[in-house]
This record gives structure tokens, C-alpha cells and sequence, in this order.
């Protein structure tokens, strides 16, 4: 049974935790069940040890502290800590739009709880860069919930682990040395059609706008759903011949990934409109799966980008495919002339991939 108390916390920390949508009863209630918890324990060891100098060397010993002030130092174990998964799976909820992300948040931080919980970051190294990047991430979040993320950090920095898997330079050598075939993507796009007639629109949209799979299947089901209600001119734009995703914010702009408009035809818009089953990410991958073709959903973003630059500078496809800031996009970009101009490039070259991928 819970029990209603008043504590005082600084102003400006209270707001940066309202702010990242912290559950501050949550996280007050574990930080005491932490300290409870250590000196339950040591209390136990002074009693049967009956040695009061064990207080520094078991918590750790502060060198500034006030003398026999416990200390718990950057390895205190968050021992004694129960984890409300439904309350940490809300917490994901409100701090994460994208599902897949919440997901993946979610069912890492359960299978690795006991890094946190039980300062077993050791076990951390028997994973690959990009796995154990991924593992981090989500014990961050679930550090955040129970209010032990600076002591998280501190213990990430002990060890030595990094955030970011493949560093900036392994990127780029990535890069380099995977060969993407605009033709022989655009050619896959042929079979994807031929073998499954209803993602013919579908795929067509991904290959003219070069939204990623996801922004892609939203985009596509958006169209459908305002299309269906009458509201289709709230999403694109007929006079500039583009789809305007920054009026959706929730759905595509969020904070690594982001799309703020693409250029499309009018014909693929009403083509797309006319359909009555939306689409999932799960739905469009498993059908691949079961064929004999590799999926190369991937490919095809790089493929229109390579494409492109025939016709657009890099910094235009960086804009089209969401690699600006928003403050970049409305400052520079969101211009009734530049746009017109964009727009005309554009839709050259989304007239070459449309014959490229017509069977």
C-alpha cells in the first residue's frame, strides 16, 4: 500500500524531470529502496563483525565527506530494486514515438536488466560493437526510470564501453566498400512488383521518394487513411507536387531520423489513395522472406540518393532525405522559389527510375 509524503527538490531539477517525463515517485522509491537495502547490510556486518571500519571500506570512502558518512562510490550495485516493467513500458511510450524503438528499448533492458541491477557490465564484451550499442541504449533508459542514470554513466565510463558501436571512421570504410548498384536494386524493384502486383505502389513510393522502409509504410498508410476521410490536401501539397511530412510531426520527425517533404506525382498520390488495406513493416518483409529473392528494402534509400545526383546537389538529397536539422529546413529550404526549382529536378529523375522500375 502506498503512502502519500512531501519531499523538497530543487526547482530547476524538478523541471528538467518533468520534462523528460521521469516518474519521480517511481524513482524516489528505489533510490530509498537502494539505501535501505546497503544499510540493512551494513548494519548486519557491523553487528556481527563489530568492526565500525567497515562502514568506508564496504560503501566506499569519500574523501571530502563528513567523517562516517556512507558513500556508495560509481559501482554501487542497484541491489534491492523491483523494476515496474508496466510503468517502464509507459515511460517508453511517452518518451519514444517510433514502436520499433520502444520495443527494442523494452525487451533489451529485461534481458540485460542484471547489467544494471547487479553491476555485471562485464558481461557487456561478449557482444559485438553494434549489439552491445543497442544493449546500452536501452539500459540508459532504464537507468533514467529508476533515477540511477549518473551512476550508470559513471560506470559505463569505469569500463570502458562505448555508446556509439562502429566508430565515425569504420562508417565511412563501411561505406566505401559496399558497392550498391542503383540498376540492380531498381531491377529487384521489378521483381518485388511482378511477384506481389498489391505493393506496386508501395514500392514505387520508396523508390521515387527515397523514404526509409518505415517513413515509407506511415507515408503509405497516411495517404490512405486522410484519403479516406477527405483530408488528403492536408498532407500533399498538389501546387508544389509534394508530400509535407513535417505536418506530422509524431510520425516523421523524430530524433535521429527524420523526413520533411517529397516530391511525388500526383498520379502515384491518387493511385495510392485508391487502395483500401494499409500495410505493416512485419507484413512487407515476411512476404519477402517467403520468396526466393534477398530483401533490399536498405538498398533502394542509397540507390535514389546515387541516382539523384545526377540531377541534385548533395546537400539537396541530405534535405530530402532527412538529413537536416529542422531549424536548417525552415530556414533555407522552406522557400516557395527554391522548392519550385527543387521540385522541377526532382521530378526528372523521378521520371528516369520510373521507367527503370515499370515491368
Amino acid at each position: 500500500m502506498s503512502a502519500v509524503t512531501s519531499i523538497r527538490i530543487n526547482k530547476k531539477i524538478l523541471k528538467q524531470a518533468k520534462e523528460l517525463g521521469l516518474n519521480i515517485s517511481k524513482i524516489c522509491e528505489n533510490t530509498l529502496k537502494i539505501y535501505i537495502t546497503r544499510l540493512q547490510a551494513v548494519n548486519t556486518e557491523i553487528t556481527r563483525e563489530s568492526d565500525p571500519g567497515r562502514w568506508s571500506s564496504w560503501l566506499g570512502h569519500r574523501p571530502h565527506a563528513t567523517e562516517g558518512s556512507p558513500s556508495f562510490g560509481f559501482s554501487c550495485v542497484v541491489q534491492g530494486v523491483s523494476v515496474d516493467w508496466d510503468g517502464f513500458e509507459r515511460y517508453l511510450e511517452a518518451r519514444y514515438g517510433n514502436e520499433r524503438t520502444r520495443r527494442d528499448r523494452f525487451n533489451y533492458a529485461k534481458k540485460f536488466a542484471d547489467v544494471l541491477l547487479e553491476d555485471n557490465y562485464r558481461r557487456l564484451f561478449q557482444f559485438s560493437e553494434d549489439k552491445r550499442s543497442h544493449i546500452l541504449r536501452a539500459l540508459s533508459a532504464l537507468a533514467k526510470y529508476l533515477g540511477v542514470y549518473e551512476q550508470f554513466k559513471r560506470n559505463v565510463k569505469a569500463y570502458g564501453l562505448t555508446w556509439s558501436g562502429r566508430n565515425g571512421d569504420d562508417r565511412i570504410i563501411a561505406r566505401l566498400t559496399k558497392v550498391v548498384d542503383p540498376n540492380e536494386v531498381f531491377e529487384w524493384i521489378k521483381q518485388v512488383k511482378r511477384a506481389n502486383p498489391d505493393f506496386e505502389d508501395f514500392m514505387d513510393l520508396m523508390a521515387f521518394s527515397g523514404l526509409r522502409l518505415v517513413e515509407a509504410v506511415r507515408c503509405y498508410n497516411l495517404i490512405i487513411g486522410l484519403a479516406r476521410e477527405g483530408r488528403l490536401s492536408e498532407y500533399y501539397n498538389e501546387e508544389n507536387g509534394c508530400l509535407e511530412h513535417y505536418k506530422f510531426k509524431e510520425l516523421f520527425i523524430r530524433s535521429s531520423k527524420k523526413a520533411f517533404i517529397s516530391f511525388l506525382p500526383k498520379e502515384l498520390i491518387d493511385r495510392t489513395a485508391k487502395n483500401q488495406r494499409s500495410l505493416t513493416v512485419g507484413q512487407i518483409q515476411s512476404r519477402i522472406k517467403r520468396q526466393p529473392m534477398k530483401s533490399r528494402f536498405g538498398d533502394i534509400r542509397e540507390a535514389h540518393a546515387t541516382f539523384m545526383t545526377k540531377y541534385l546537389r548533395p546537400s539537396e538529397i541530405d534535405f530530402l532525405h532527412g538529413r537536416v536539422s529542422s531549424s536548417i529546413f525552415m530556414r533555407n529550404y522552406f522557400n516557395p522559389a527554391l522548392i519550385s526549382d527543387l521540385r522541377q529536378r526532382v521530378f526528372k529523375g523521378i521520371s528516369e527510375i520510373k521507367a527503370l522500375i515499370s515491368p
